[in-house]
């Protein structure tokens, strides 16, 4: 498998207290999450997690009855100014890669950094084509470490 990080999805109820259910969890289990996106569909959604234990969270959220599962993701540095994201955009586009779907965050401790966490349609050549182009990307391990806010 090419060089990806572990992202925990969670199928929920979209009503009040799930996400609170879902944070609870988390915590009683020592598992930091390091970014989230929810995605709604009428009466459900998928909370989309990037932890610092996935395994963790995982086991965690499946034993309080979550349906849950594990995608690999690529996680890119990404500069932290205008035409950040259209670096990485165009190097998918010219290998015909569709970006299935995204989500960005800046990260702490560095003025000039950004992350993108990105699912594709091609995962290897995503991550040939990106470090081909000398696109940073996140190891694993990159979110268990404590970011300083310094």
């Amino acid at each position: 498998m090419a060089k990806t990080i572990k992202q925990i999805s969670v199928f929920s109820e979209n009503k009040p207290g799930k996400l609170f259910k879902i944070a609870e969890t988390l915590g009683k289990a020592n598992v930091n999450i390091r970014a989230l996106m929810i995605a709604e569909s009428g009466d459900f959604g998928i909370v989309r997690l990037i932890v610092d234990k996935p395994e963790d969270a995982y086991d965690a959220l499946r034993n309080v009855g979550f349906t849950v599962s594990e995608t690999n993701v690529i996680g890119i540095r990404m500069d932290d100014q205008p035409g950040g994201l259209l670096k990485i955009a165009d190097v998918l586009a010219s290998k015909n890669i569709n970006m299935d779907y995204a989500y960005a965050f800046v990260t702490p401790g560095s003025a000039s950094n950004a992350a993108l966490v990105i699912r594709v349609s091609d995962t290897d050549a995503a991550v040939s084509a990106l470090e081909n182009s000398g696109i940073e990307l996140f190891e694993e391990g990159y979110f268990k470490k404590q970011w300083s806010l310094i």
